[in-house]
């Protein structure tokens, strides 16, 4: 019956383990240093990139673009955040990954 128990902790911990680690370590707000400004994690050869930065100048929403080929403080700040591909926006204190519209707008306070 332990081992029962402790395999569904296991369990439990594994599958919740972004909760806790947010928890544990809470994500630093690099947008205090743009002035709450979005901040986007990006590359040059990147097309969803390209979608992201066209979304947000046609809707002003100012934003800070780090290539994270080119900055290692970008570099070092998207993965910070847990980046595994792009491009990968901080809004609001909230991750976003990959090229979400609807959420970037929603979050940029434009719908």
């Amino acid at each position: 019956m332990k081992k029962i128990i402790f395999i569904a902790l296991v369990f439990l911990v594994f599958q919740k383990w972004d909760v806790i680690n947010a928890t544990i370590n809470p994500l630093p707000d690099y947008a205090l240093e743009h002035n709450g400004q979005v901040i986007l994690y990006s590359t040059d050869w990147c097309g969803y990139c390209v979608k992201a930065r066209k979304l947000m100048d046609k809707n002003d929403i100012e934003y800070v673009d780090y290539d994270i080929e080119k900055s290692q403080k970008g570099k070092e700040q998207y993965d910070r955040l847990g980046g595994r591909g792009i491009p990968v926006l901080l809004i609001d204190g909230e991750v976003v990954k990959g090229y979400d519209p609807n959420r970037i707008l929603k979050l940029g306070g434009k719908t």
